[in-house]
């Protein structure tokens, strides 16, 4: 069963501008929601007005539904296809989980898809990486387990998260996840061993079928220099890859709109079709 999902839309703001006559449909990482993306999605409906934006929360984040069944990439490419009935949707992206689900649902899309966006996000199945403490998603993941589900105040989870070793930014982000109950105080809003579940299958999976097959539409696959989810095997096989995907690498963390939000957006302006 799809999850019917939250969305918001961001086009061009000026009276005089038509609607947008097609839309990209960006959506996020791993714990987060598609509002992480919002700022760079309104600098480019202004540097690209013939284009809109759907900023998504995929199943199990933000404001979505959690859905039925077991939580997949599959599942949630599913619930990205129930947004075509809406918008005129000609490309796809995702950040590092949700460009691996992007990928999923390109392998489902109709022909109008024009392009496929992978955001530092790897084809590659790593199953090793699960049960890797080193990994920081495992990390936080076990972090999310340990810690209490409710709290008094937000702040007080925020201190706890610093406490163990990660930064304060990254706690307050991770922090929009509690949220205010009717009966006072804040909760976890996440499913964790739906989440758990998420991440498996994510790790798990091999797409590069996907990537490789020449239709529909183009993928462009953005990798940051620094700390990429992008490994270096994934890169080496990268280069043999058909003509219908490009490669583009932005000096960064895996962090790319936190990090280097300038150059994902120039990248996107330049290379949605026209």
């Amino acid at each position: 069963m799809t999850a019917r999902l939250h969305h918001e839309t961001v086009s061009h703001g000026a009276a005089a501008a038509p609607a947008p006559s097609r839309w990209l449909l960006l959506t996020h990482g791993f714990l987060g929601s598609g509002g992480n993306w919002r700022g760079i999605a309104r600098k480019l409906v202004d540097r690209r007005p013939d284009w809109g934006v759907v900023l998504v929360d995929l199943r199990q984040h933000g404001r979505s539904e959690p859905g039925d069944g077991v939580p997949t990439l599959d599942a949630c490419a599913h619930d990205l296809l129930t947004l075509w009935s809406e918008f005129a949707i000609a490309a796809i992206a995702g950040h590092s989980f949700g460009g691996k689900v992007v990928l999923a649902t390109r392998a489902l899309a109709p022909m109008t898809l024009r392009q496929t966006w992978m955001l530092d996000a790897s084809p590659s199945s790593h199953p090793d990486l699960r049960r890797d403490p080193a990994n920081t998603v495992v990390r936080v993941l076990a972090e999310l387990e340990r810690l209490p589900k409710t709290w008094a105040k937000r702040e007080d989870f925020v201190a706890a998260v610093v406490a163990d070793g990660f930064e304060q930014t990254f706690a307050q982000w991770l922090a929009m996840n509690i949220v205010p109950q009717p009966t006072g105080g804040y909760a976890l809003r996440l499913d964790l061993a739906a989440m758990r579940a998420m991440l498996d299958d994510y790790y798990a999976r091999d797409l590069w079928k996907q990537l490789v097959a020449p239709e529909p539409g183009d993928v462009e696959l953005v990798i940051a220099t620094r700390k990429s989810a992008v490994s270096e095997d994934d890169q080496l096989q990268l280069e043999g890859a058909p003509a219908h995907v490009h490669v583009h690498h932005v000096a960064s963390g895996h962090w790319l709109n936190l990090d280097a939000p300038e150059a994902v957006l120039g990248l996107f302006a330049d290379l949605l079709p026209r």
